[in-house]
């Protein structure tokens, strides 16, 4: 079962740069990528209440009130993030962009999992996990060079 995750997370890492075209498309469109931004967070936020709606998804408001505050930044990380996709996707090219961005995600959750920081389980940081790394960084590099 495992192996439905895992074609998941592919799945949605491949539909993120073709999400990022269509939002700097938006951005061109309307004249400004963070007007665009909120665009298309509100139609993802649509598409999420019809979701929800139509699955009866049960939440927790109890849950909700005791989470702590810093709980809360995830949605402006998720703005900064569509937003800073929006202006460097036509700037950068989706290769160089989606590159970037990966190498970013790996060093940054490599850190995550060696210091147990928003994680379940700690995950050591070893030479493996630095040589993935490095191995990202340098088919960021070949992307860009050629």
């Amino acid at each position: 079962m495992k192996w439905l995750w895992i074609v998941m997370a592919f799945f949605s890492g491949a539909v993120l740069p073709i999400q990022a075209g269509l939002n700097s498309k938006m951005g061109k469109g309307v004249g400004n990528p963070v007007y665009a931004a909120l665009i298309s967070f509100i139609v993802g936020a649509i598409g999420l209440t019809l979701y929800i709606l139509f699955t009866k998804q049960q939440v927790s408001w109890t849950g909700i009130s005791r989470m702590p505050a810093y709980v809360w930044t995830g949605g402006l990380l998720g703005a900064f993030y569509v937003t800073a996709i929006v202006v460097l996707f036509p700037q950068l090219g989706p290769a160089l962009t989606f590159g970037l961005v990966v190498a970013g995600q790996m060093l940054i959750s490599v850190l995550l999992e060696h210091f147990n920081i928003l994680t379940h389980q700690p995950n050591p940081f070893n030479w493996w996990r630095l040589l993935g790394i490095l191995m990202i960084v340098g088919g960021v590099i070949i992307v860009r060079k050629f």
